[in-house]
């Protein structure tokens, strides 16, 4: 079974913010001015452009090195199902040539990219914990 340079806290931690992120949708309410409390807090669903949860995945996926980043890519087309298990050296070359500085804006632009990740972690036989809510 292949190594994987990004730990399983790290896939873990991120498949928890994209799925925050993957919540979000256009503005329901263009007109809100009025306390959060008296729209039942809906506007946090609001994808704004200003997102928090973008840059915090942004900045997390930045703070990782090249390895771990290639990693991910790589472990999101596996679970996409570009590739199976035995092919691991293959999608991550793949990564490798295509990396760039645009990681965290690739995997955010991606459907379904938190299913993908939890899928290549399970292609690995590693299983995540969705109560975790800070990486370690």
């Amino acid at each position: 079974m292949p190594e994987l340079a990004v730990s399983v806290e790290k896939v873990a931690f991120l498949i928890e913010k994209m799925r925050e992120f993957d919540v979000k949708e256009g503005a329901s309410d263009p007109d809100s001015g009025s306390n959060g409390a008296d729209d039942n807090m809906i506007d946090v669903l609001d994808d704004n452009g200003d997102d928090p949860v973008v840059r915090e995945i942004t900045g997390f996926i930045n703070a990782m090195t090249e390895d771990e980043q290639i990693d991910l890519v790589a472990l999101m087309r596996l679970g996409r199902g570009d590739d199976g298990i035995e092919e691991w050296d293959e999608l991550r070359r793949e990564a490798a040539d295509g990396y760039n500085d645009h990681t965290a804006s690739y995997l955010l632009g991606e459907p379904l990219v938190s299913d993908y990740l939890a899928e290549g972690l399970d292609a690995f036989g590693l299983t995540w914990n969705d109560e975790r809510t800070t990486p370690v």
